[in-house]
């Protein structure tokens, strides 16, 4: 009976161990993995896209291509979107000679977006869409979650940080900070968008 008893022990010490260096094996293939997607990083692109302006003409996108792009998704019901619009202003009066296009585009209606154009002033260009605005973001691989959102794009058209919620001015700052970086060579895209992972 003894000799049984220890015969089972035995058996089942070796199966924990097993079990043991199998799951020891697991951690260490996923740890393995993590460390190669934090090493890396999963592009995304803007896709082009075509929306009508407050002219009633159609834009295409590749009209700012080889440029970096702040596209800032918004609404006039949205009260948070309303008070971006002047640092907007002045970020691309200030950044004009970086080569930033700032692009507002209003998930709403036209007739809407117009009227409010005629009460507040817009330096950079507004388009104008429902669905289709969504859609740019979707089709680029990106949730879209609520207003405002805002993409800075590089000049390939590469996302490097989306931002959900109103665009402040420590953002503009370390945003504009990046761009001149990159511009100069001094940061690559992985560099800024680990920068930018902070806003």
């Amino acid at each position: 009976m003894n000799k049984i008893y220890t015969g089972i022990l035995a058996l089942l010490v070796l199966l924990l161990t097993s079990c043991s260096q199998e799951s020891n094996d697991s951690a260490t293939q996923i740890d393995s993995q993590d460390t190669k997607l934090n090493n890396t990083y999963l592009s995304k692109t803007l896709k082009e896209f075509d929306l009508i302006d407050l002219n009633g003409e159609i834009v295409n996108s590749s009209k700012w291509n080889n440029q970096f792009k702040l596209i800032n998704f918004w609404a006039t019901w949205c009260a948070p979107c309303r008070r971006e619009i002047p640092l907007l202003n002045k970020t691309q009066n200030q950044y004009n000679e970086m080569s930033v296009q700032i692009i507002g585009i209003a998930v709403d209606v036209l007739e809407d977006v117009i009227l409010y154009s005629e009460e507040t002033a817009f330096n950079y260009p507004v388009l104008v869409g429902e669905e289709e605005a969504v859609a740019i973001a979707e089709n680029s691989d990106v949730e879209f979650i609520g207003l405002p959102f805002t993409m800075l794009v590089d000049n390939n058209n590469e996302i490097i940080k989306t931002h959900i919620g109103e665009i402040k001015q420590h953002h503009i700052d370390l945003i504009t900070e990046v761009i001149t970086g990159m511009q100069e060579g001094k940061l690559s895209i992985l560099d800024a968008k680990n920068i930018l992972g902070k806003i």
